[in-house]
């Protein structure tokens, strides 16, 4: 029989999803989008997540399945090619995840140890050796991967509550203050779409939902364990932008754009500060991959065995899912072609429109899990409108990002409709 999963660990696992490779990878460009306005931005994401846990927390609990969030949209929708669209969506997200967390690495890594001098190139040998030993890993023993999460997680966090321990002693007196003033936020449009941008830094908190049929005392401890590992992560990244912004000069974080938390580290603690914060982004964004290239291989078998992808993705290869190795292989070829801003702005695209979907299937199925239909369905419009809000926003800037995510998102479902009406014929 499994050891039921208690409310601490059930947390752990929310505020790890969460707390992963995001912050690290994702927070340069909030403050470039936002400049003193980032923590409201980091806010408004939040809210969103919070809401959307909503509907979450009641399908958890009248769902309870290792499937998750592809479990909720079946129920919502019917197993067929608008569910199996965004089922492969989802998939298709965790690997644009994975990519983002390999990108932070490998940005972050060539300031402890450069091996060739030259900082592009560096980064792309350090991003993809990170996705190459993670998969290793995965493959040896998924006790490892465990091991691994429950250690990474505490260390990452006792870091970063060292950071905003000393980063809020630090501001006091600090000549960037200022910076924080009203009159440096971007527009209120901007601010928004900077917490869409970012939005990817708080998907994590639906990997609770996987977790659901093993959590103990589930009336309890399921709503507890979304709404606080939310809240909490809120503020923990709000209190961090205010510390970074209020920290360092807006040319100094445009230069340190991809390592800005370990740039912001360096008016407190100095070098040393900086090397232990790299070192924390280091942890977190390999632990990171390391359960997202898990859950990405579990969400790919789980769709297959729902047959809205061929069952032979449900086939073992080396005693993993044959998922595994093609999810890893995907992570690599997107990390090493697409731009980390447009790697953001798709796996955002992708989270907001499934969340979209989740808050709106929580709205079809009020009835049947005893939910109120406002929240779930104010979550679907939120969701949604963020959603078009970043993608106008990112039009104007850079199409090429559009683009990449409109199309992402149309390929998840012309994959499903080839499957459904050409290969499935005789299914």
């Amino acid at each position: 029989m499994n050891k039921k999963i208690g409310l601490k660990d059930t947390i752990s696992i929310g505020i790890g999803g969460m707390v992963g490779g995001g912050i690290f990878a994702v927070l340069g460009l909030a403050v470039a989008l936002a400049k003193g306005g980032t923590p409201v931005s980091f806010l408004i994401a939040g809210l969103i997540a919070l809401v959307t846990s909503y509907s979450y927390v009641k399908m958890s609990l009248k769902y309870p399945d290792r499937g998750g969030t592809v479990k909720f949209v079946n129920q919502g929708f019917g197993i067929g090619i608008f569910s199996g669209g965004i089922n492969n969506l989802l998939w298709i997200s965790y690997i644009i995840m994975l990519a983002l967390y390999a990108s932070a690495f490998g940005s972050y890594a060539p300031n402890l140890f450069e091996l060739t001098g030259n900082k592009v190139l560096d980064t792309h040998i350090y991003a993809s050796a990170i996705v190459i030993l993670a998969t290793a890993i995965n493959y040896y023993s998924i006790a490892v991967v465990g091991k691994i999460e429950s250690y990474a997680v505490i260390i990452k966090l006792v870091i970063l509550l060292s950071f905003v321990g000393f980063g809020l002693y630090g501001l006091i007196g600090n000549s960037h203050l200022e910076q924080l003033d009203p009159e440096h936020w971007e527009s209120s449009f901007k601010l928004i779409t900077a917490g869409m941008v970012i939005f990817v830094a708080y998907e994590g908190f639906e990997l609770i939902a996987n977790a659901a049929p093993d959590i103990e005392n589930p009336e309890k401890n399921i709503p507890r364990a979304y709404f606080w590992s939310v809240i909490f992560v809120i503020i923990l990244y709000v209190i961090i932008a205010i510390i970074t912004v209020g920290s360092l000069d807006f040319k100094d974080i445009a230069t340190a754009q991809d390592y800005v938390l370990a740039e912001a580290a360096k008016p407190m603690l100095g070098k040393i500060g900086f090397t232990i914060i790299t070192v924390a982004a280091l942890i977190s964004t390999f632990s990171a991959i390391n359960a997202s290239l898990y859950g990405g291989s579990r969400v790919n078998y789980e769709i297959a065995e729902d047959d809205e992808l061929p069952k032979q993705f449900t086939y073992q290869l080396w005693n993993q899912p044959v998922g595994l190795l093609i999810t890893a292989i995907l992570t690599l070829v997107l990390v090493n072609t697409l731009q980390l801003e447009s790697i953001s702005t798709a796996g955002s695209v992708g989270f907001l429109l499934i969340f979209a979907i989740v808050n709106f299937a929580g709205f079809k199925l009020a009835k049947e899990t005893n939910s109120s239909k406002i929240i779930p369905f104010a979550g679907a419009i939120m969701c949604f409108l963020a959603m078009i809000t970043l993608l106008i926003q990112q039009y104007g800037t850079s199409k090429v990002d559009v683009f990449i995510a409109i199309g992402i998102v149309a390929f998840s479902f012309v994959i499903e409709f080839l499957y459904k009406k050409v290969f499935d014929k005789n299914g």
